[in-house]
């Protein structure tokens, strides 16, 4: 099987919400699913001084979709929500 980069976007519920504790809790999540330490965060302003938090990693397509990755990410504390906004498969 090979490789794919998912990037997932990640809403915090407010604009006084930690964003780093929030980005530190996602991190763990994803290492733990993907079990690769290749990741890229972004943050991205969205309004109103509301920020997301874009991360982007690899992991082996055969483990399927990341959407329980996607739940776990959505129960943290001062997260309104999570999703998977693209998915690509690796070349090399």
């Amino acid at each position: 099987m090979a490789n794919v980069v998912v990037t997932v976007k990640i809403m915090p519920d407010s604009i006084e919400a930690e964003l780093d504790s929030i980005q530190e809790q996602a991190l763990q999540h994803i290492k733990a699913f993907t079990k690769n330490e290749e990741t890229k965060v972004e943050i991205e302003p969205v309004a109103f001084g509301l920020k997301a938090i874009k991360i982007t990693f690899v992991m082996d397509e055969s483990q399927g979709s990341p959407e329980s990755l996607e739940k776990d990410i959505s129960a943290l504390e001062n997260v309104m929500s999570c999703e998977t906004i693209d998915v690509r498969r690796a070349i090399g």
